[in-house]
């Protein structure tokens, strides 16, 4: 039997589980770094030669930038290419001390409006050589926003990595999981039906498990009763070859004797016809058996009916048979207690079970003794019982055993039981049907 899964350990649940907790720790640790980041950020812009350092070179390129192109102090247009390709920069210059380019105002002639440059102690001026003569230079540059753009791609980067392996170590066992299952299907492909396969966890692989699991259970049980039912069989062929035989000998025998006349009286004929005769009846009897076997063990359904109550189904049935067992000369020792348990049958097996069981009683019991028929309601079962003394006698026929067989087959194609007893010379056969609320 398939577990129900429960909702909570559904895959779906886990994997939503699994990706916010993975955003969670990776937010975590984006925020950790963002602040580290930002500490060692301010830390080095804090640091007494960074800036300088940084502005040393930019000036550095700057100057060779001029030197290469040839620029004047007033050639903005070219200036502005550089300060644009820096990113980060932004440049004042001054000669003789009236700003003649200002980068914040790229499209603007500043030196037509001769605005003077002041001295602030806390800028930095660096003189640089123009076609045009010097002038001092005023570079300032935004490098904490670059850091903190590297910071951030790095940070983003870090983040969306454990983010992954976050991922990565949720579904690692699922997929391993996976992997196992994937070998054992090659394992039961390759019909080493008996490997069982690995079940754990409690979601939708678990289920799935399982179902291969009971899949491989029923096969191999499906195995094991066509192995039973052909040993069965065999066993059958083969106990009937002797029973068919033996009448078969005795009649060819007879036959022989009158064929010849070697009888010595009309009394001693008429005996010898008799006996051909018994054992006419004795062939025809075994011959119907085994027809009825095959019919039944080729028969791969039985036409169940719709659930009804015991009793209704096998009063009259029983009553019908008691008298006619009563005609016959039985005594009747009825103890049946009657249930309303609904149960569902095959009419027609049902009849032949109850030729069988009465044919019995008239091939074996002793009418010197009552035949018992009695109730059974055990188990989540109900059915009924006879039970009768056996008659010995040298002229009594030998039981051949399949028609208790016909009854069990008949009985587990209704997932009934039939079971048969010999004991202290009483033989007693049990009928037994499910309940309709206790069936598979």
């Amino acid at each position: 039997m398939i577990r129900t899964l429960s909702r909570r350990h559904s895959l779906y649940i886990q994997l939503l589980v699994l990706i916010l907790a993975a955003i969670g720790i990776s937010v975590a640790v984006f925020l950790m770094l963002n602040w580290l980041g930002n500490k060692q950020i301010e830390r080095i812009l804090n640091s007494d030669n960074y800036v300088e350092t940084k502005n040393e070179e930019n000036i550095h390129a700057l100057q060779k930038y001029v030197d290469e192109k040839e620029l004047s102090s007033r050639d903005s247009v070219l200036l502005n290419e550089w300060v644009r390709k820096q990113g980060v920069l932004s440049i004042s210059v001054y000669k003789d001390g009236i700003l003649v380019f200002d980068s914040a105002y790229p499209d603007q002639e500043i030196w037509e409006q001769e605005i003077a440059g002041e001295e602030y102690s806390w800028l930095s001026y660096r003189s640089v050589r123009f076609s045009d003569g010097e002038a001092d230079v005023l570079i300032t540059g935004l490098y904490g926003y670059r850091l903190n753009g590297f910071a951030l791609v790095l940070e983003i980067c870090l983040s969306f990595l454990v983010f992954l392996a976050v991922i990565f170590w949720g579904v690692r066992k699922k997929l391993a999981y996976i992997s196992q299952l994937s070998t054992d299907v090659e394992v039961l492909e390759g019909g080493s039906l008996d490997y069982q396969v690995t079940v754990k966890g409690d979601d939708e692989l678990t289920v799935l498990a399982e179902g291969l699991d009971n899949m491989r259970r029923s096969f191999c049980d499906m195995m094991h009763r066509e192995e039973e039912t052909a040993r069965q069989n065999q066993k059958i062929v083969t106990e009937m070859s002797h029973d068919l035989r033996t009448p078969v000998t005795s009649i060819m025998l007879y036959t022989e004797i009158l064929r010849k006349e070697k009888y010595e009286s009309r009394e001693q004929f008429a005996e010898y016809l008799d006996k051909i005769e018994k054992k006419a009846v004795q062939l025809r009897q075994l011959t119907n058996h085994l027809f009825e076997y095959a019919l039944i063990a080729g028969d791969e359904k039985g036409r169940i009916e719709e659930p009804e109550q015991f009793d209704v189904l096998f009063y009259d049935l029983i009553s019908d048979t008691c008298h006619y067992l009563e005609q016959e000369g039985f005594r009747i020792d009825l103890q049946v207690r009657w249930t309303r348990d609904a149960v569902r049958i095959c009419s027609d097996y049902v009849l032949r079970i109850m030729d069988n069981l009465t044919s019995n009683i008239l091939k074996y019991a002793d009418p010197q003794f009552p035949v018992v028929i009695g109730s059974v309601q055990e188990h989540g079962q109900v059915g009924f019982y006879m039970e009768n003394h056996v008659r010995f006698t040298g002229d009594d026929p030998e039981s051949t055993g399949i028609g208790i067989q016909n009854m069990k087959n008949m009985m587990k194609k209704m997932e009934g039981e039939c079971l048969a007893e010999y004991k202290d010379d009483r033989f007693t056969v049990q009928i037994r049907f499910p309940t309709a609320d206790c069936r598979n």
